[in-house]
């Protein structure tokens, strides 16, 4: 299992958690099995082969850049990071 943070826009579509774990060995797969509990939460992080432009992932603290291939260690925590905007 990996724990999945979930952003505070992005609540809304988790039913209000900032957390929820999930089983997967990549991310494609993190991110597979978190859309069939929910749906939406995907569909605001995936699109097509990688994350949503506007999005990054840091695995344990750690950005990657290996994208949805990138393999996730058991019991890491994975955070969902918006662009942030403004000057």
């Amino acid at each position: 299992m990996v724990t999945v943070v979930i952003p505070t826009p992005f609540r809304k579509f988790s039913d209000g958690r900032d957390r929820v774990e999930v089983e997967g060995a990549t991310l494609r797969q993190v991110f597979d099995n978190l859309g069939k509990v929910y749906p939406e939460l995907k569909e605001q992080v995936v699109s097509g082969d990688g994350l949503r432009p506007g999005l990054a992932v840091a695995i344990n603290d750690l950005y990657t850049d290996e994208g949805l291939l990138e393999k996730v260690p058991d019991g890491c925590t994975i955070h969902i990071l918006p662009a942030l905007s403004g000057g």
